[in-house]
């Protein structure tokens, strides 16, 4: 299977036309005014890309901000963008990654893809009153949205960004 980025790379000519939509979501911006409440960022595939501005906003904070976790699902090893700069960490934050296809060997970590059981053991207790952030692809998005609801959290708590084919898929 070849990604939109291979193929853009290698397929696309001059001249070609492309059709391009923006985000679908909601207001998906962490302001520093919510470093109080504990962070939890679940990124499906490429949809790392705007959780780690987060992280990179929180620790660039002149003071201290609550935990964060960031559960991080991919195909494989290989596939998780910013590995190493994930993997060096920052006070505070911890990552937790879900390989859905493929896991190298050795691997302690999950395999699988993002469910209610995953979900309850990595995200915080909705009474601590965390702020979430998910982004993916819209299956994903909506698997962990459904999932951190049935977990009890209100839905004015998790901000929602997904990407997908035509129609949002």
């Amino acid at each position: 299977m070849r990604s939109c980025a291979t193929y853009l790379a290698g397929e696309l000519r001059p001249g070609d036309q492309l059709e391009v939509r923006g985000p679908v979501g909601g207001y998906f911006v962490w302001d520093v005014a919510d470093a109080a409440s504990p962070l939890l960022l679940a990124a499906g595939g490429s949809g790392i890309v705007p959780l780690r501005s987060i992280l990179r906003c929180r620790s660039g904070l002149n003071g201290p901000a609550a935990p964060a976790r960031l559960l991080y699902s991919a195909r494989c090893a290989d596939d998780v963008i910013y590995r190493a700069e994930l993997d060096r960490g920052q006070p505070g934050l911890t990552v937790t990654y879900a390989l859905t296809r493929r896991t190298p060997p050795g691997w302690t970590g999950f395999s699988g893809r993002v469910d209610a059981g995953l979900l309850g053991r990595v995200a915080w207790p909705a009474a601590a009153g965390p702020l979430a952030f998910v982004c993916g692809p819209t299956s994903f998005v909506e698997a962990v949205a459904a999932g951190l609801s049935g977990l009890g959290y209100p839905q004015d708590r998790v901000k929602t960004e997904r990407y997908g084919g035509p129609g949002g898929r």
